[in-house]
């Protein structure tokens, strides 16, 4: 039976790179806002597609039911970067933030939980934190709440759906994506994050990418629970004094 993989965020950075890991794996089903790259992504992986913002809670899980009657897993990849002082944030800052990460996570697993179930095997969910959630960094109220809310919701769905489905989180650093490309477009800037990295790197999507494949695969069939850093070394060292 050929697995299939939903990937909610499939045209991101990190999303694409997992969907192009996950397409030698079985079938990649794709779920976005952008018609058009969505439409080329799953033409070159041989995949599906369906267009949906996670906000609205029917139009995803009509993209998810469109997956078909069972998923070997499912990947949230959606994300916000709004770096503020909290003497800046607004309620809506927060709404806003909490819905895309959080609330867009949890409508995605509920709707997928059946398919997730009706699967042979066990199936997988990743979902997608932040270093910032166990460092605490400046500015980062609003991430750190919406993706602090995403570890403590893995570590429940991981308790509660054992042992027919798995549920694990990866907490990336600073990754070279679309997103992060306000961040990352500074050349002064972007070297000066990366020296803070043990490896003296920003992360590239593909390196979260690995690590995503592979917790969605049945090699990581004992592996769940699990926050894990794909971080370049920042949650743990410090290399410089």
């Amino acid at each position: 039976m050929t697995k299939t993989y939903v990937i909610v965020g499939g045209t991101g950075g990190i999303g694409t790179a997992l969907a192009r890991r996950l397409a030698g794996q079985g079938k990649v089903h794709l779920i976005g806002r952008d018609a058009g790259k969505l439409e080329a992504l799953a033409g070159e992986l041989s995949g599906s597609f369906a267009v949906a913002d996670v906000t609205d809670r029917a139009a995803l899980e009509a993209a998810i039911t469109a997956a078909g009657p069972a998923i070997s897993g499912l990947c949230y990849a959606v994300g916000t970067i709004n770096l503020k002082p909290v003497s800046r944030i607004t309620d809506d800052d927060v709404t806003r933030n909490f819905e895309l990460n959080a609330l867009g996570a949890f409508r995605a697993v509920q709707a997928a939980l059946p398919a997730l179930k009706h699967g042979e095997g066990v199936s997988s969910i990743l979902l997608f934190s932040t270093v910032a959630v166990a460092q605490g960094f400046s500015s980062h109220v609003l991430i750190s709440m919406a993706k602090g809310a995403i570890e403590g919701m893995m570590l429940s769905l991981a308790a509660e759906l054992a042992p027919k489905v798995r549920v694990n989180c990866i907490a990336p650093s600073l990754t070279k994506t679309p997103l992060a490309e306000e961040l990352t477009s500074s050349e002064q800037m972007a070297t000066a994050i990366a020296g803070l990295h043990a490896m003296q790197r920003l992360g590239e999507a593909d390196d979260v990418a690995a690590l995503g494949a592979f917790l969605m695969s049945e090699e990581a069939s004992w592996i769940t629970g699990q926050v894990i850093g794909v971080d370049g070394g920042r949650a743990t060292l410090r290399t410089k004094g």
